[in-house]
């Protein structure tokens, strides 16, 4: 059995070669294949992306960050959160059509069978999208475009990274000469933290975390924030915009994709067994209830 290690701020990252990655979805289907239309539903992802690359400007986006952030929505634990995922399907994800809730947990399954000892690692999996609470009404019930998706940039031109690119020709920001250069409103290794993502569950979730107080480490909050930055952490884009703390972060990012995009399965995981475990996390983490 083949061992990687890689030394990264205190700690090692062992990629112990043990979780099979499947040929293919729970459809049958090739993974995250966007480009052929094999089904009804890949038809639907594609009209989806179409929607989000027309709709998330930079106005918008900062529009989000500003009401969001007053976090007035709700106060209420993590697993609670966790348990209202159960009303909420991804339409931008042609590999998977159950409740979020499977998803989570067989992620941070999937991550604590190889990553035993990297228990901050088994909790990012189980939050990471809870920020999909966003198209819930209470929560401002949010078209699914402005919820999930693929993550890209705002500020400076879309790169060809982005699946779909076509469609960003229609989106208001493409001709705007402040954002259609390579940089645009950033300077080179200006870090992600200064960038001005396209809102959705990812950034949503983060301020959440971070605004009440989770002591998860760094690479916890990268992966919350930038595990839909596919054009990135996928394709290579955008590595003009990272800083040192970026690359190094990349990295826990790159393992935990693995176990995010590969570990979905018709077969569920029973909730009520883990469950213990999971509060022993939360509450080690995070607060017993935070604002939303």
């Amino acid at each position: 059995m083949v061992k990687m290690t890689i030394q990264l701020e205190g700690k090692k990252i062992q990629d112990q070669d043990q979780f099979m990655v499947p040929q293919t979805n729970a459809f049958g289907h090739d993974f995250r294949d966007y480009n052929n239309a094999q089904s009804e539903r890949q038809k639907g992802v594609e009209k989806f992306y179409k929607t989000q690359h027309i709709n998330q400007t930079y106005d918008f986006v900062k529009k989000m960050r500003e009401d969001y952030i007053k976090l007035d929505k709700a106060k209420m634990s993590i697993w609670e959160c966790c348990e209202l995922l159960n009303d909420v399907v991804d339409d931008s994800d042609p590999d998977l059509d159950e409740p979020q809730i499977q998803h989570l947990l067989q992620s941070a399954e999937a991550i604590r069978k190889d990553y035993p000892n990297e228990d901050w690692l088994h909790l990012t999996a189980l939050i990471h999208d809870l920020g999909k609470i966003l198209v819930l009404p209470k929560f401002g019930g949010l078209p699914q475009w402005a919820v999930v998706g693929d993550t890209f940039p705002l500020g400076c031109a879309f790169d060809e990274s982005n699946i779909h690119h076509k469609y960003f020709k229609e989106n208001q920001d493409f001709n705007n000469p402040i954002y259609n250069t390579k940089n645009g409103i950033y300077n080179d290794s200006i870090g992600l933290e200064n960038v001005m993502m396209s809102w959705g569950h990812d950034d949503y979730m983060y301020m959440v975390a971070k605004e009440n107080g989770t002591t998860l480490p760094s690479a916890g909050l990268f992966i919350i924030r930038y595990h839909s930055f596919y054009p990135l952490h996928k394709n290579g884009g955008y590595k003009h915009l990272m800083n040192d703390e970026d690359e190094e972060n990349l990295k826990w990012l790159h393992v935990f994709n693995k176990y995010d995009l590969y570990s979905k399965s018709k077969v569920h995981v029973n909730v009520e067994e883990v469950k213990p475990y999971y509060m022993s996390l939360i509450e080690k983490y995070f607060p017993a209830k935070l604002r939303w």
